[in-house]
């Protein structure tokens, strides 16, 4: 449903395709732990069935920004519910590669403490606006999930390597942005007061 500016049509529906397609993302969360899990999580076949639910997971994210965007099905609930299932998204992949021993706690920690940081974040400056996304934000997100993806199928030598490299990349995008989400709620609150 697209509105001219100006128009004084209806408010845009919660009820959309692109929160659909959020709540959608928050429901594989589940079904891709379990997948991982299956048989302690050493059966290639289960690894790669998980890393399917965990890319069609990661693709919704793109698809659902981009279809409120471009409908104009942008919601407040689709501003907060989003990162809100991309954190979960990313939580239980990290909780769940650290559990199996595939990757260290402290990559884990590192993030979640960010995410949970700027989750904290959003919800107190809420009264005073939105944080929208941020372009390092996107990034952040994307390097997250390729290098969890890598991360989640079973891999050796240099592919595993890659997959290194590029969640060091993840790590150091994810402290740059939360910084910079600290920065940008200071900011608006202060203006707001």
């Amino acid at each position: 449903m697209r509105r001219a500016i100006g128009d004084d049509a209806a408010p845009v529906p919660v009820v959309n395709i692109a929160n659909a397609l959020t709540v959608f993302r928050i429901v594989l969360v589940p079904v891709f732990v379990v997948l991982l899990f299956v048989d302690d999580g050493h059966s290639t076949a289960w690894r790669i069935a998980a890393f399917v639910v965990f890319a069609v997971a990661a693709f919704t994210d793109q698809l659902d920004g981009r279809l409120a965007r471009g409908m104009n099905l942008v919601t407040d609930f689709g501003k907060m519910a989003d990162p809100i299932a991309d954190k979960a998204l990313i939580g239980a992949a990290l909780i769940s590669l650290s559990v199996l021993g595939d990757l260290p706690w402290w990559v884990t920690v590192v993030v979640l403490a960010r995410e949970v940081g700027v989750t904290l974040l959003r919800f107190w400056v809420l009264r005073y606006g939105v944080i929208p996304a941020s372009r390092g934000g996107k990034l952040k997100t994307l390097l997250q999930s390729v290098a969890i993806g890598l991360f989640v199928l079973p891999l050796s030598g240099a592919w595993h390597t890659a997959a290194w490299v590029i969640m060091i990349a993840a790590v150091v995008a994810t402290v740059a942005t939360g910084l910079d989400y600290v920065w940008r709620a200071l900011a608006m609150r202060r203006d707001a007061e």
